[in-house]
């Protein structure tokens, strides 16, 4: 099912890091009266997970990858940028230590999840809308590799980033060449949304069940992503403040199809 979407960038920049954003109670509350169909697992017959950043793989769908790759589907991960205008106060030097950082903890979290080495495309951080036609093609060419009826998740087209917002349009693009299952996971919705909120498609959610120790791996991989954690060049704040992960893995993992 097709999920358009004028995008949500200005109320992801109304809604900046620097706040805490919507609580998890408050979204655990609302979900409780929102009863949302749940994906059925076995019905995947391979993934390509299409991540804007590395770490968004694991935020978005940590648990899922881990469950499906526990179950014998292949799962292969595919990043567009490697990460290094995360640190908008970095030098130049400092942004290609960072991307280089990046893809090792990518390695690293990959490892965790047990899918195979991931693929690093290289396209610009933040500017992946400019790429986008590019990013659509290399992605219909991974899926057309990956076997008929092959499922591809990627960020959701509504997400509020602008890169992740581009890697959800493109991988649609890729979709509808292919015939592949398109599904979309939030991330930054969890920050700037609000249950029942109206610029989400809830009527296309369905929520992904995965058993407890998929959760507990996925955590293990996102601890992988130190360099989002920690304080960035010279002390700044962490690109991924405290309160993100907990939230993250508080709410759960949900697609829109």
């Amino acid at each position: 099912m097709a999920i358009t979407s004028m995008g949500n960038c200005a109320r992801f920049a109304a809604k900046p890091l620097t706040h805490g954003g919507t609580p998890a109670p408050v979204w655990l509350a609302g979900l409780d009266q929102k009863s949302l169909p749940q994906l059925d697992l076995t019905q995947c017959p391979g993934l390509v997970v299409a991540a804007a950043h590395p770490d968004d793989e694991t935020l978005g769908l940590g648990a899922m990858i881990a469950q499906l790759v526990a179950a014998g589907v292949d799962v292969r991960v595919v990043s567009a940028s490697d990460g290094g205008a995360a640190d908008p106060n970095a030098t130049r030097w400092e942004r290609t230590r960072l991307e280089a950082t990046r893809r090792h903890e990518l390695r690293r979290a990959a490892d965790v999840l047990k899918v195979p080495l991931p693929v690093s495309l290289g396209l610009p951080d933040g500017e992946l809308a400019d790429h986008e036609d590019r990013l659509a093609d290399l992605l219909a060419e991974t899926l057309a590799s990956a076997g008929p009826g092959a499922w591809c998740a990627a960020n959701w087209r509504g997400d509020g980033h602008p890169d992740h917002e581009a890697v959800g349009r493109a991988a649609a693009t890729a979709c509808a060449r292919t015939g592949a299952t398109l599904l979309e996971y939030p991330i930054w919705m969890w920050h700037w949304g609000r249950p029942f909120d109206t610029a989400v498609p809830w009527e296309n959610a369905s929520a992904v069940a995965v058993s407890g120790w998929a959760v507990a791996r996925k955590r293990l991989a996102a601890q992988c992503f130190r360099s989002q954690f920690e304080p960035g060049a010279a002390q700044s704040a962490p690109v991924l403040p405290a309160f993100v992960l907990p939230r993250l893995l508080a709410v759960g993992e949900l697609v829109f199809r």
